[in-house]
C-alpha cells in the first residue's frame, strides 16, 4: 500500500471576498473528487481572500499509480484556469 499526499498553494486573483473564494474552491474540489476519487480539502489560508492551500491524498497498491494520479490532479487543477498554482509539495508514504 502506498499513500501519496500533495499540498497545493493556490492564488485566486479574481476573488474579492471569502464568499467568492469559497465558490471557486467548492467548484475545484467537487470536480477533482468526481474525476479522480481522491480526498481533498482546504487545509490552510482559510481567512485570506486570494490564497488557498489544498491538501490532496490518494491511496493505492502501486507507488507509480499514486505518483501518476497526483501529477494528473495537479495538472487538472492548473488546467481549470480558476486558480494559479504557486507552490506544490508531494510526499509519499509506505508502511513497509
Amino acid at each position: 500500500m502506498f499513500v501519496g499526499a500533495i499540498t497545493l498553494e493556490l492564488f485566486l486573483p479574481e476573488c474579492q471576498s471569502l464568499k467568492a473564494k469559497r465558490q471557486i474552491l467548492k467548484s475545484i474540489i467537487d470536480k477533482v473528487r468526481a474525476k479522480f476519487n481522491v480526498s481533498i480539502a482546504e487545509v490552510d489560508n482559510q481567512d485570506l481572500w486570494q490564497r488557498a492551500t489544498l491538501g490532496i491524498a490518494y491511496v493505492c497498491e502501486s507507488n507509480y499509480q499514486t505518483q501518476t494520479v497526483l501529477r494528473k490532479v495537479q495538472a487538472f487543477i492548473e488546467g481549470l484556469n480558476k486558480a494559479e498554482v504557486i507552490d506544490s509539495k508531494i510526499n509519499y508514504y509506505s508502511p513497509e
